[in-house]
């Protein structure tokens, strides 16, 4: 079986397993106040050119979206989102379960829009009964969302002034941060990811990482207290230079950047081979994630070999979800295209 389900279902990237073999003798203080999760912070603030921002490592990014989002809400306030944001469908109610509701916004294509966050404010604001509802207190996106499509930098210019004249924190999850980066229609950097949110993470569990995330606080203001709060959520890693390590690796000579313009090239393969098909796509999207439908027939022709991810029955077929990465094979993908024009 050749799998295309995710792209975090084999182990690490060869370099980032030849730093780990490396320094694993090293005697290093624990809890991330070691060496190497000083200089993986330093290379992440100069890739960012955020040289005033703070990062801080997790293991993963329901954890992280979890603890960013508990540190900054007060009791009463919750967290804007698409309907189809991670925090909403897909952790099990961890953000719910710090005892903040998720404001769920209608999404397209995965986004929500500057109008929308401000039209949530403002009903907020004018509200007659404030004290009887839910305070939008922070707003969070993903960058690329769960549907693989990506925000402009004119998006996150307009919902990041939204925000800012709002006085509410901006928040982007970047599990997927890399392939977000590297589409061939995208238009923002890493300093522009710094630039334009008070928080935003880089992740590493999903682009070539055993595992973990660095979370980077543009606005320190919202850094204070987050260590202890990493402690008290069971996020605090005690062998911490394990996650300074594999961001080292992620951040040395381009990998991180190599790793997203590898996975998002394979699956623009794929791609342009059901475009051709006249299968059609459920998203437009040009990461490393492509929505697909295909009749029970097809499905049935490609399933002995080839796993992907089963969406459920849409108008048409089944939605299916193919990704790449850094561990994708090309001959793989070769043959799936091979299997798809003869489909």
């Amino acid at each position: 079986m050749i799998r295309f389900e995710c792209d975090y279902g084999e182990g690490a990237h060869p370099k980032v397993m030849e730093l780990l073999e490396k320094t694993n003798w090293e005697q290093t203080p624990g809890y991330g106040c070691d060496p190497w999760c000083e200089k993986a912070r330093q290379q992440i603030l100069k890739a960012c050119k955020a040289p005033d921002a703070e990062v801080q490592f997790v293991v993963g990014g329901t954890q992280a979206n979890q603890m960013v989002i508990a540190s900054i809400l007060r009791p009463f306030e919750g967290a804007v989102s698409a309907t189809s944001g991670h925090i909403n469908v897909h952790e099990t109610g961890a953000v719910e379960a710090t005892g903040h509701k998720i404001l769920a916004l209608p999404e397209k294509d995965g986004k929500i829009s500057a109008e929308q966050i401000e039209k949530c404010f403002i009903e907020y604001e004018e509200s007659p009964t404030q004290e009887h509802v839910v305070k939008p207190g922070i707003v969070y996106i993903s960058q690329p969302t769960e549907y693989g499509t990506t925000y402009s930098k004119k998006e996150l210019e307009e919902i990041y002034g939204v925000c800012k004249e709002h006085k509410v924190p901006l928040f982007i999850d970047g599990a997927r941060l890399s392939y977000a980066l590297a589409a061939e229609d995208s238009d923002l950097q890493l300093p522009d990811m710094a630039r334009l949110c008070d928080i935003f993470y880089i992740g590493g569990t999903k682009v070539g990482c055993l595992f973990g995330e660095a979370i980077v606080f543009t606005d320190r203001k919202y850094a204070d207290g987050f260590r202890m709060i990493m402690k008290q959520h069971g996020g605090m890693l005690a062998k911490g230079r394990l996650l300074g390590v594999q961001f080292s690796a992620l951040f040395t000579d381009g990998l991180y950047e190599e790793i997203g313009r590898y996975a998002d090239s394979l699956a623009i393969e794929v791609k342009k081979a059901l475009k051709n098909k006249g299968i059609p796509l459920y998203y437009e999207s040009s990461t490393n994630q492509q929505f697909f439908i295909l009749t029970d027939e097809q499905w049935a022709k490609l399933a002995d070999k080839y796993a992907f991810s089963d969406n459920g029955p849409v108008e048409g077929g089944r939605l299916l979800r193919i990704c790449t990465s850094w561990a994708t094979k090309k001959e793989d993908v070769a043959g799936l295209v091979a299997e798809i024009e003869n489909l």
